[in-house]
């Protein structure tokens, strides 16, 4: 509710409440996008990715999508992959539905060219190119900025 000085000029704050356990995802889809996306029948389909090659048993080949911009201009490139891929291996437990989307601990992450990534598994990932669809390409400005929280709060996990 908001109060009126006498003045006439609003006062006060409104806080906005969304109970749902999802709504953390509602806003995540509206505002990013990921390597892959799953399609109605449940397939991986390439999505910000052009295609993802195994090069042998541990180096997955991602190409990317070219001409791809932010909202605010800012160019998707291998170099935002490689900042988003860096900042959720940071945390333990990077995806609240559950850490069978995580990366495994050393996995690295190359930049071939603007274009291409390289994902480096310590060992053989069958899920690998599913789970990108958990790995979420925020621009610089996201990260500057709120990141997942932990600007504010120290840390993106458990505040959902």
């Amino acid at each position: 509710m908001t109060t009126r000085n006498p003045s006439g000029i609003p006062q006060g704050t409104v806080y906005v409440v969304d109970p749902s356990p999802y709504n953390w995802l509602y806003v995540l889809f509206n505002t990013m996008e990921e390597l892959v996306r799953a399609n109605k029948a449940g397939r991986v389909i390439a999505a910000l990715a052009t295609s993802a090659k195994w090069v042998n048993k541990t180096t997955l080949r991602v190409e990317l999508r070219k001409g791809v911009t932010y909202h605010n201009g800012e160019e998707f490139t291998a170099h935002i992959v490689k900042k988003n891929f860096i900042e959720l291996q940071k945390w333990a437990a990077p995806h609240p539905p559950g850490t069978w989307l995580n990366f495994p601990p050393g996995t690295k992450l190359t930049v071939v060219d603007d274009d291409i990534v390289e994902f480096h598994f310590p060992k053989q990932d069958g899920l690998a190119i599913g789970k990108m669809r958990g790995n979420h390409m925020g621009n610089d400005l996201f990260y500057e900025t709120i990141g997942f929280g932990y600007r504010k709060l120290g840390s993106g996990e458990g505040h959902w």
